[in-house]
């Protein structure tokens, strides 16, 4: 897969907030598979900024990976808040960076559930000096596209705090 040209201004942008504070990212990722990651790393200079990156594809990865237990997932399911929030926390634990960014959602054509269409994502994120936070996506298209504006709103909410500073 050839990642998009039009990523770059905004990975470009988020590299500059991030390196303006001296911080460094995580990424915690399921359902884009390391496609953030990705994005990151496909700008020179990345390694300036972007620390590491965790795919988390499977809920024993989400466990064994990130701290998440198993019964936070038995009790909510892979694609839910308080998943998103501790893959993040547990990112950001697991690594030596400031940011983290978790994704979890079901980019489909399955995998939907009552209460959880395709289309369903969780995006979730931690400061080291701030709190978690979480936001639930609700997007249409096909797997590729729900894939690919997650990647977008990622990054937009990352460079929204590297800007701030905080959450």
């Amino acid at each position: 897969m050839t990642f998009p040209d039009d990523l770059e201004p905004q990975v470009n942008a988020l590299a500059e907030a991030l390196r303006a504070r001296g911080w460094r990212l995580v990424t915690a990722e399921s359902c884009t598979g390391g496609l953030i990651a990705a994005a990151c790393t496909a700008v020179a200079g990345s390694s300036d900024w972007f620390e590491r990156g965790f795919v988390s594809y499977s809920n024993e990865a989400k466990t064994e990976l990130l701290g998440v237990p198993a019964s936070l997932i038995g009790a909510h399911g892979a694609v839910s808040e308080p998943v998103a929030r501790v893959m993040a926390t547990g990112a950001l634990a697991h690594a030596h960076a400031d940011l983290a960014l978790a994704v979890t959602g079901i980019a489909g054509p399955g995998g939907a559930v009552p209460g959880k269409p395709v289309g369903t994502v969780w995006l979730a994120w931690a400061l080291r000096s701030g709190p978690a936070g979480a936001e639930l996506l609700q997007l249409g298209g096909d797997r590729a596209a729900v894939r690919a504006v997650t990647v977008q709103r990622a990054l937009d909410r990352a460079l929204s705090l590297a800007q701030a500073g905080a959450a």
